[in-house]
């Protein structure tokens, strides 16, 4: 009895594993690679800025549904930080900037995702 019970649950589990790996989409126009930049600061330190790496024929992927560059800052410590308007032209350069840091310690990583489905393969 204990061999049915093994392999019954044996069979639950595979049935319920390939049903997830159909959830999954089936090509990779929807799939995103991720490029960012980040540093670190100490109190008083003066404002700072990183260049998020562009890889080559890639464009900046947008947030499903919208226009807007699907973009992540994480950041901790008192800075205010944002990716740098004048710097940035989205195509060929991105750049993150932060305000000096007010407290002991600051960090930022500056995250961009890119669809690369165009490159030829």
């Amino acid at each position: 009895m204990k061999r049915w019970s093994f392999l019954l649950l044996m069979f639950i589990g595979l049935w319920n594993f390939a049903e997830e790996a159909h959830a999954q989409p089936m090509d990779d126009s929807y799939a995103t690679t991720e490029q960012s930049c980040s540093f670190g600061m100490a109190k008083g330190d003066a404002s700072q800025s990183c260049h998020v790496p562009f890889p080559t024929s890639c464009l900046v992927a947008h947030i499903p549904g919208t226009d807007k560059p699907w973009t992540t800052i994480s950041k901790g410590g008192n800075t205010f930080c944002r990716f740098d308007e004048k710097a940035t032209d989205w195509k060929t350069h991105i750049t993150g900037s932060c305000t000096h840091c007010k407290s002991d310690h600051c960090s930022v990583q500056f995250s961009v995702r890119f669809d690369c489905s165009q490159q030829s393969h």
